[in-house]
């Protein structure tokens, strides 16, 4: 690369970087947060939680990637025209090549980055996240809650135990489960004992009331009653696997005879067509952000700044790509949409790149920017006269 292409990627990587850890550190730890219960439910170590937040982080990596560099392309860009860096580049006979070099091999390498993140860390990120969630909560009743203290399990379900002892079990047992909209149930039993996976809490020599809607109560003596303690291990083994889970291996070919595929095969299908397709962003973008602030512009040009078209063109984009997704999902015939989203906006980048076609502001819009600040201006204006006054 020559070093002025050395030069703009370098500026570009750089803006890239400042935008990205910011927006993604806010992001995570909002999601972060939402799973705090995860220490102050089961009593986890920080360094449980941190690990959990670990496993976060992949699942939004790719999400925010391509709007970073939109940012990073933009604000580089329009800062280098402002400085008069592409003016002189322009007045120097270099091509325009120079600039779109560096920022297409930028967008190429994060599009590679995404994929890679997308369907190789991703999904067991998601998985050890979950069963590590899933572990925290089966140790929950047999050696975290406190005796004779209720203890809420999720939304709806409370357990309290009278003792605790060796070899996972339990007395006195008192369960409530109002999970149910149309009844809630009452287990009374003398004495319990979790599984080793802690999804089943197996109670005996007890009993259950059941309060109907409509105020009706049935009581039911039981010898032994197996409770299912959480949703996220089913009795078909484990931990239930979602498309989200699955490899890009099972995606491809998928085992007919799987459970969880062969009960809802549609959001699989779409799950592959998404991370076959969601890769292409980075690089869509980068296109995208060439064709709004790639072009030397006076400042007379100037209305509204690149970034606000580019940001807003973007998220039109990514809009279509999950409606596209989630049209697949609905209608197998429409398993091109994911692809055309991307590969249409990349086809009329090229072709304004290649034909030098700049990117103008709508009329409609510029005419109301103008009608807009006229209006600022003229009540800044009468203020100050009125001050002056």
């Amino acid at each position: 690369m020559k070093l002025l292409e050395v030069y703009i990627l370098r500026r570009i990587f750089q803006m890239f970087l400042v935008t990205l850890i910011p927006v993604l550190t806010i992001i995570w730890t909002i999601q972060v947060l939402g799973r705090l219960n995860l220490v102050t439910d089961t009593g986890q170590s920080m360094g449980s939680f941190a690990t959990l937040a670990t496993f976060i982080l992949p699942t939004i990596i790719p999400v925010v990637l391509p709007f970073a560099l939109v940012i990073g392309i933009t604000q580089t860009l329009t800062a280098m025209n402002n400085d008069s860096e592409l003016p002189v580049i322009d007045a120097a006979g270099s091509a325009r090549s120079i600039i779109y070099r560096p920022v297409l091999l930028l967008g190429i390498l994060l599009s590679l980055f995404s994929f890679t993140v997308t369907n190789f860390i991703e999904p067991p990120s998601r998985v050890a996240a979950r069963q590590m969630v899933a572990e925290a909560y089966a140790d929950l009743l047999s050696s975290v809650i406190e005796e004779k203290t209720f203890r809420s399990i999720e939304d709806g379900l409370y357990v309290q135990i009278s003792e605790r002892h060796s070899g996972r079990v339990l007395r006195g047992l008192f369960v409530v489960d109002y999970r149910d909209p149309n009844f809630d149930l009452i287990y009374y039993a003398r004495e319990g004992s979790i599984d080793e996976s802690g999804t089943s809490l197996t109670m005996r020599d007890g009993e259950v009331h059941r309060k109907a809607a409509d105020g009706r109560i049935s009581i039911i003596k039981f010898v032994s009653y197996a409770f299912d303690l959480s949703a996220m291990a089913k009795s078909q083994g484990g931990l239930p696997q979602y498309s989200t889970d699955r490899s890009l291996a099972f995606l491809l070919n998928p085992d007919p005879n799987d459970p969880y595929y062969k009960e809802t095969p549609a959001p699989y299908r779409a799950e592959l067509h998404r991370r076959l397709s969601d890769w292409l962003f980075p690089i869509t973008f980068a296109l995208v952000s060439l064709v709004i602030a790639g072009n030397t512009r006076s400042h007379r040009q100037r209305q509204v700044h690149p970034m606000v078209y580019a940001l807003f063109l973007a998220f039109l984009i990514r809009w279509l790509g999950f409606s596209a997704t989630n049209l697949v999902e609905r209608h197998p015939a429409y398993a091109f949409a994911p692809y055309v989203v991307p590969v249409a906006s990349m086809a009329i980048a090229i072709y304004m790149l290649a034909t030098n076609r700049q990117f103008s502001t709508p009329r409609l819009i510029r005419t109301s920017i103008n009608r807009i600040s006229r209006n600022i201006q003229s009540r800044f204006q009468a203020r100050s006269g009125g001050g002056a006054a």
